[in-house]
């Protein structure tokens, strides 16, 4: 319902007919700023920034900036939009740029000057802290020149009575900031870039009609109202943790947190490194604790106060939804019923906790056990992608971290909510060099403003160690393999600890086959199996998963496959997330590590990439496809994860590799062979998975050459063998020049993406006030882990394993041009969910979506 005319105060919001006083919501928002930076890791934060100590009266002046961050509201033509139909409706605005024009040569200045644009003078406001306060929509306001314009009374509405009101509310309500002298307040754009991120937060909690009532009469003394519920929210929502912290205190034991009473030496070596240390990297085997590592890290900074909040990036959706289980175990051993509800940052999903949300009209969320209000805002982070980093505890997929670094909507938001955590990056050995480079350029910005994070690998190259660390130089290959194994890397040349044989040798049997048929490796498969053995095929593509699931089926042992809810599957990306969760559970009951679980029979697991890591599995023998060393290695992990009874025959662990028939060369061409090589796109570029030939035929090698690994302690060894330049080099001077210019045309796209990657970065060493996004911010979310368009159902199915599904994620490649925005319908068709987008028909099968 539009607002009468006989009310000619300015608006700020409306909710069904009911304003709210623009002066209010002003007040509100400053309020949520004032509590949020009263927070003494977010006050150090932005210290850092600043490169300077802010003044109690700098931090009050910060504050009457965030008071100004809707000033265009005044504008009639924004005003206009809460009037009845037809009057005013030529003069509508926005507001944004609108109050860029306020204080511009050519604005209002009546207006300008009710809102003390000398004293800002005087303060030393800058277009960059302006600007910062005015962009907190999602994106760096643009000029606009019409924005001077309209400004004059209209329909017995006066903008400059109103900017009076706001005014003498201003000043009355921030006193100390109008104290005359004191220190201008910082110019740096890193500051500006943090606070405009701080004030974006700030608005998303003050516009909340579940914290703020609104009121349409002023108020002289609403800001004591104000300042009252914005402390209260940001204790609610989990933003202030002083209370927790405080709880903490002297809990911060591994025994406490686990439940095991002695941790593992790297786990020691990780969590008693330097505290000074922002950036810590540590190199530890799969499987040997390295998520309860981070963990420890985590509560010793959270007990010291360092850090506020963990976000724990993991590079895939499965990896995320594992790693959310014990992390929120963790915390319940940790707080007890104090504890924090995990966020589980992956779109598609709403949980918080183990408790489960539904998405309602309107961006309210239905959850699952009917909670109180308090329990309710403390959810808050939960209900929206854009929110997740500001949970106090957020695990998911590391593109929700990224989203931070990249010229997105809503970046500054994320990033702000960001600098109060320590970051946990698992696998970083996984990222492409478009993802590292983002990845690079994120931890930069967290650490230049006083953040911590850590990054995790079982299998990371001195080469790609030393850039993340900024090592300047290079290293021998001798001297990169000698490098002891498992080790904690701090940024300092000397700031290294490590123990040698901190783990039970594993004696792996190495095979190398030549075919990728999928009918040869369900033969091996079904022989194994058939023998009691626990088999685990890793495949480097869906089809060719599918495909040797399929062989299995045509062999008539669809028996032996893995089993859900009593129908044959196997485990990759395209299912529905409700699946996903069944696949999980039934992948880690086959292969558990408990024998009262895993049966006595022998079983067959298909996959992809999604069984690498985070699932507690055990299998007796592995087979893969060829990969980079540092993948396989992760494969390798999968197998004889623990001390148990094993089959005869499979005493020792096995892994049978599959390369090419007729090996690597003919994929100089280049060509592409189930995940190896690579094809052209339209603009000539190399596209693929693993593209790097030359460290494939490296890796081939040393199976080939090797039929006995030691692992953990030939780890360092293999991967530098692998990876290290010296050992390209050599390769390339023994096959010659196709191979050393693929291997140009391959570092070449490394290059343009580390280019492309750069072109789209958060600037935050440049100017607020110059800033401009890309254009095309679909196509650089695209880019972060390929995760394509999320399709949900006008009305949730039963799929093929007999639970309700409500929507999936199609393949990047399979989104393009797919307009996701509404709900599709869905229907059975002889056991299969089938649905079409646009023209494009899909099915859903026990084999997952095709």
């Amino acid at each position: 319902m539009p607002l009468s005319l006989a009310k000619r105060s300015a608006w700020g919001k409306l909710y069904d007919g009911v304003s709210h006083r623009l002066v209010h919501h002003a007040a509100d928002v400053a309020a949520c700023f004032e509590a949020i930076i009263s927070i003494p890791t977010v006050r150090r934060r932005l210290i850092q920034s600043a490169g300077v100590s802010l003044s109690t009266t700098l931090f009050a002046r910060l504050a009457v900036l965030a008071f100004l961050h809707d000033a265009g509201k005044l504008h009639p033509g924004f005003q206009a939009k809460g009037w009845p139909s037809g009057i005013g409706m030529r003069l509508l605005r926005g507001h944004v740029a609108e109050g860029a024009s306020i204080f511009g040569p050519d604005g209002p200045r009546t207006i300008a000057e009710h809102l003390f644009i000398c004293e800002l003078a005087e303060w030393g406001v800058s277009f960059d802290l302006l600007y910062a306060s005015l962009s907190h929509h999602g994106r760096p306001l643009k000029a606009n020149r019409t924005a001077n314009d309209g400004w004059a009374s209209v329909a017995g509405y006066d903008p400059v009575v109103a900017a009076a009101e706001m005014g003498e509310m201003m000043r009355r309500w921030f006193p100390t900031a109008f104290v005359k002298g004191g220190d201008p307040l910082p110019a740096g754009s890193n500051f500006s870039h943090l606070f405009c991120g701080l004030v974006s937060l700030a608005d998303w909690i003050g516009s909340d009609l579940r914290i703020f009532t609104p009121i349409g009469t002023l108020d002289p003394n609403y800001i004591v109202v104000a300042r009252d519920r914005a402390r209260r929210a940001v204790v609610g929502i989990g933003l202030d943790v002083s209370s927790l912290q405080a709880l903490a205190q002297g809990r911060a034991t591994f025994q406490v947190l686990t439940g095991y009473e002695t941790p593992r030496p790297q786990q020691q070596l990780a969590a008693e490194f330097s505290l000074n240390e922002q950036l810590v990297i540590l190199e530890a085997e799969t499987g040997s604790g390295k998520t309860e590592a981070a963990l420890w890290r985590f509560v010793r900074l959270f007990e010291a106060g360092l850090v506020d909040s963990l976000y724990f990036a993991l590079p895939t959706r499965a990896a995320a939804v594992q790693i959310h289980g014990r992390v929120q175990k963790a915390l319940a051993g940790l707080f007890a019923d104090r504890a924090p509800e995990a966020v589980l940052a992956v779109p598609g999903y709403l949980r918080a906790g183990t408790v489960q949300g539904q998405a309602l009209p309107d961006w309210k969320v239905l959850w699952d056990d009917d909670p109180d209000e308090a329990k309710l805002m403390s959810r808050w982070a939960a209900e929206s992608a854009k929110r997740y980093l500001a949970a106090t505890v957020a695990v998911g997929t590391v593109d929700q971290a990224m989203l931070a670094a990249l010229q997105v909507k809503h970046a500054h938001l994320r990033a702000a909510a960001l600098a109060r955590s320590f970051i946990v990056f698992d696998e970083v050995h996984a990222s492409d060099r478009y993802m590292t480079e983002v990845l690079n350029h994120l931890l930069r910005m967290h650490i230049s403003r006083g953040g911590y994070a850590m990054l995790m690998s079982a299998t990371l190259g001195s080469t790609a160690r030393r850039k993340w660390l900024g090592q300047k130089g290079d290293q021998t290959f001798a001297d990169s393999a000698s490098v002891p194994y498992p080790t904690v890397w701090g940024r300092g040349t000397t700031n290294i600890a490590s123990v040698k044989g901190s783990q039970e040798p594993k004696l792996v049997a190495m095979n190398l086959i030549s075919t990728m048929a999928p009918e040869e490796a369900a033969r091996r498969a079904i022989a194994s199996a058939r023998s009691g053995g626990r088999v685990l095929i890793i495949r480097n593509t869906v089809t060719a998963a599918v495909a040797t699931w399929e062989s299995i089926h045509q062999a008539g042992e669809e028996k032996l496959l893995l089993q859900a809810s009593g129908v044959s599957t196997l485990h990759h990306s395209r299912f529905a997330p409700e699946d996903r969760k069944l696949l999980d559970m039934s992948v880690e009951t086959a292969l558990s590590p408990d024998t009262n679980k895993r049966g006595k029979d022998g079983i067959i697991v298909i996959g992809t990439q999604t069984l690498e890591q985070s699932l507690d599995i055990d299998a007796d023998l592995l087979i893969t496809d060829l990969c980079p060393v540092d993948v396989l290695l992760q494969r390798i992990g999968r197998l004889h994860r623990h001390r148990l009874a094993r089959p005869i025959g499979f005493e020792t662990a096995q892994c049978i590799v599959l390369s090419p028939q007729n090996g690597l060369a003919p994929l100089l061409a280049p060509a592409f062979e189930n995940g190896l090589g690579a094809w052209r796109d339209v603009t000539g570029v190399l596209q693929g998975i693993y593209r790097d030939l030359s460290i494939l035929e490296l890796t081939r090698r040393l199976i080939e050459d090797e039929p006995e690994w030691t692992i953990p302690a030939m780890n360092r060894r293999l991967v530098e063998s692998a990876t290290h330049p010296d050992r390209t080099e050599e390769l390339h001077r023994e096959l010659g020049k196709a191979w050393v210019d693929y291997w140009c045309d391959v570092i070449g796209k490394d290059i343009a993406d580390a280019g492309s990657a750069k072109k789209v970065a958060l600037q935050v060493d440049e100017p607020f006030s110059q800033s401009l996004f890309a254009s095309d911010e679909e196509k650089i979310r695209t880019r972060l882990g390929g995760e394509g368009a999320r399709i949900v159902f006008t009305e949730s199915v039963i799929g093929p394993f007999g639970v309700t599904i409500s929507g999936v994620t199609l393949p990047a490649h399979w989104s393009q041009g797919i307009d996701a925005q509404d709900p599709v319908e869905a229907r059975r068709e002889g056991g299969n969910v089938c649905f079409d987008v646009n023209t494009a028909h899909f099915s859903y099968a026990a084999a997952g979506l095709y």
